[in-house]
């Protein structure tokens, strides 16, 4: 348990050495947070009782005074005011971070200053994830305040990373009145910035053209976005970068925020009349109107903020650590994975015990370790999964696929032997859980279980409905379902999939509620069989989002896999989020989706920059040249992706900019670096630009594989290196540097 010093108004801590090298200090009402190459501060209005926002950026030890502002006019007083947890109906004309709907149906709540705490370590969030350290990597500032006209009290937390310069923020709201309040907003992380020229970076896209990153500039009035759709999304992902306009990928400001949460969001800064940029991101207020009776409490998702005074790229550095060392759980996390050969594109719905059994016979004798069963494996007779349109919800296997059951039929699969290793074939199986058909067993017999809005029409998308996760007896029935399947056979991995939207909600609160269900079901899972590797889905990237990686260390990035765009969609995810967590394939050509041909070398170079590297193909389709490739491909996954996993990460060039794009991997012990350079078209001229290294030592000395002699790391990032492209489209090369 944490040690807790309890401070009261008005006190000062003396003596005693704070957790995480004293990151958290109150000089009475006064707080500092310190990161590595950080400060936040803020402090109470000793007039008011408000939280005051000062500062959050690069080192800074002092209070200074706030800039003068003109009180005349219809915006003066606290609306002036830089706020840490601004509410709304005082004369703040501003969004708010918290709306509340009163039991009298008044929406004025002032919130003021009572009480502080600060604790070493980080206390979990019940039911959400969360951030996870102890005393060593985390200290915990707790600010309480009370509304005494509502008898409402709020409890915000502060925790900071220092090692990462990283702010994780939450609040809770308790009703310790007599009748039920409503909640209509919460922003996990608010913050008002000073009159700063900002540009504001979000990843946007669809299905299949996930994570494009968009920039625009923080003007006057509201500058955002927000997910609708019950989750995070493909169309917004739950994150957002405010950088000056001078920010480049390594020198520069930058502030990062990002909601651990998978639901519906709302991502807005505004620029008021006085320039202030009041930055706001938690639930979409759409999805909101949660209630909360007497003596309960309502819990915020958590958000973490991360600054960075070295650009873009270190600002994903530090989510990158952050996530990897303290927020995935999972037993893989820092684990190589196998390459694994799904059979979705191979084989579709066109499935049998035989034809798979070939599949897996054939992946073992490519050398490829991990055999993965995708959709259609279950469901009878009359909801027979054989087409999207039935089975769902009916989570046992298919007799007429496999008469003896999952078992002997995975026992089949682990007993090939794979090639060029000592190991047997292990198996992996695709699920669904979350949804159901109506042409199903588990529909007919609990149609109130699936998603729906009074007599309103339950609109299908890809012939399904959602599962109400926010019951607890649906809930209870998926932990049973996908249970009694792992413990049916030797299942390694298992994808979880979500192909769908939700519509037709009950009321804008089930959304929070939903997330609530579907957390538990994965904590009861993900807990229970901490041995499988764990991937998360929805048609590829629609829930790629750090509420997910809390669970499951990997994600299916996109179902687009072609390279090209590809190269586009991973590098616009790694901006916060690490390669270690995107899960990426080498599909057959021409791509299904593109119709582009491009090289199997190109393909697997691009595909192995991801923690998870796979194949999404039949063998049989291969080429005689493609197939001669893959003991090279497989040999490289090897020698890899321990350093994909585990080492740094830095975007040389992007394909957003250049016809050039590369990328760099420095390993855990800084001793070797590797880069993937690509050439997307061919060009006669200009001549590609001198590709420049960073994250190197300057005075250390570097040999590598594809050029003769050694150079120092000063000259390998400030002159580079000219790789050579044969005039053809689509050209890669993987170079290692070594430090002698």
């Amino acid at each position: 348990m944490s040690a807790l010093r309890t401070v009261l108004a008005g006190a000062s801590i003396v003596g005693g050495a704070l957790a995480a090298s004293s990151a958290i200090t109150a000089n009475g009402q006064n707080f500092t947070l310190t990161g590595a190459s950080s400060s936040y501060l803020f402090h109470v209005d000793q007039a008011s009782g408000d939280l005051i926002s000062d500062h959050f950026g690069g080192p800074a030890t002092d209070f200074v005074n706030p800039p003068s502002i003109s009180q005349s006019g219809w915006v003066a007083g606290i609306g002036d005011e830089r706020r840490e947890f601004p509410d709304v109906g005082r004369g703040d004309f501003r969004l708010p971070a918290i709306h509340i709907s009163h039991a009298d149906g008044d929406t004025v709540t002032q919130l003021i200053y009572k009480s502080h705490e600060i604790s070493d370590g980080k206390p979990s969030l019940t039911g959400l994830p969360a951030t996870y350290g102890n005393a060593s990597d985390v200290s915990t500032l707790t600010v309480h305040l009370y509304d005494n006209y509502s008898s409402v009290a709020a409890a915000l937390s502060y925790s900071i990373f220092p090692q990462y310069n990283a702010i994780a923020r939450s609040f809770s709201i308790t009703n310790n009145g007599t009748a039920n309040i409503s909640i209509e907003r919460a922003s996990s992380f608010s913050l008002d910035l000073p009159n700063l020229d900002l540009n504001m970076l979000e990843l946007q896209g669809d299905w299949s053209h996930e994570a494009n990153r968009v920039i625009r500039p923080v003007q006057y009035g509201e500058t955002g976005f927000r997910s609708t759709v019950g989750y995070s999304s493909h169309i917004h992902n739950p994150f957002f970068a405010l950088m000056s306009p001078s920010t480049t990928e390594s020198t520069g400001e930058a502030w990062g925020f990002h909601l651990i949460y998978t639901g519906s969001f709302a991502a807005t800064t505004e620029r008021f009349s006085q320039g202030f940029v009041r930055v706001l991101l938690g639930l979409n207020p759409l999805h909101a109107s949660i209630p909360v009776a007497p003596g309960q409490t309502f819990q915020s998702p958590e958000a973490v903020a991360v600054y960075s005074s070295e650009g873009l790229g270190g600002m994903s550095r530090s989510y990158h650590d952050l996530y990897k060392n303290h927020l995935s759980r999972s037993n893989h996390t820092f684990e190589s994975r196998p390459v694994l050969l799904n059979s979705w594109e191979g084989l579709g719905f066109n499935i049998n015990q035989s034809s798979l059994d070939q599949l897996a016979k054939e992946t073992a004798d490519l050398g490829i370790r991990l055999f993965v069963n995708d959709d259609g494996w279950f469901g009878n007779t009359p909801y027979a999964r054989i087409n999207d349109t039935a089975g769902l919800g009916d989570w046992t296997p298919n007799v007429n696929h496999f008469p003896n059951g999952l078992g002997p039929y995975v026992g089949d699969v682990n007993a090939f032997d794979t090639a060029n290793t000592t190991e047997s074939l292990m198996f992996g199986i695709w699920v669904e859980p979350e949804m159901v058909n109506p042409n199903s067993t588990l529909y007919h017999e609990h149609p109130e279980w699936a998603m729906h809005a009074g007599a309103h029409t339950r609109t299908l998308v890809r012939n399904q409905l959602v599962l109400n996760l926010a019951l607890p007896e649906v809930q209870d029935y998926i932990i049973g379902a996908i249970s009694n399947v792992i413990n049916s056979a030797n299942i390694s991995y298992i994808k979880w999939d979500n192909n769908r939207g939700i519509h037709e909600m009950p009321t804008p609160a089930t959304d929070y509620a939903y997330m609530l269900g579907m957390y538990r079901v994965m904590d009861n899972l993900t807990s229970t069989y901490p041995n499988i590797l764990w991937e998360g889905c929805a048609s590829g990237g629609g829930r790629f989002d750090p509420g997910v990686l809390h669970y499951m260390s990997q994600s299916w990035t996109s179902d687009n896999t072609d390279a090209a765009n590809r190269l586009v969609i991973q590098m616009g995810t790694s901006i916060a989020y690490p390669p270690s967590a995107m899960a990426c394939h080498v599909s057959a050509v021409p791509n299904g989706l593109t119709m582009r041909n491009i090289s199997i070398e190109y393909r697997a170079h691009v595909a192995l920059m991801c923690g998870s590297f796979g194949f999404e193909l039949n063998p049989v389709d291969l080429s005689a040249e493609e197939r001669a490739a893959i003991p090279g491909i497989l040999d490289l996954w090897e020698q890899i992706n321990a350093i994909v996993i585990t080492g740094s990460f830095y975007r040389l060039r992007l394909p957003d900019d250049s016809n050039w794009p590369a990328v760099q991997f420095i390993s855990a012990n800084a001793t070797t670096a590797l880069v993937f350079a690509f050439q997307q078209q061919a060009m006669i001229k200009p001549a590609p630009p001198p590709l420049r290294m960073q994250g190197l030592n300057a005075t250390g000395m570097y040999t590598s594989n594809a050029y003769n002699g050694s150079y120092s790391g000063a000259t390998l990032m400030n002159a580079g290196l000219n790789p050579v492209f044969q005039i053809e489209d689509y050209q890669s090369q993987v170079i290692w540097l070594y430090r002698q």
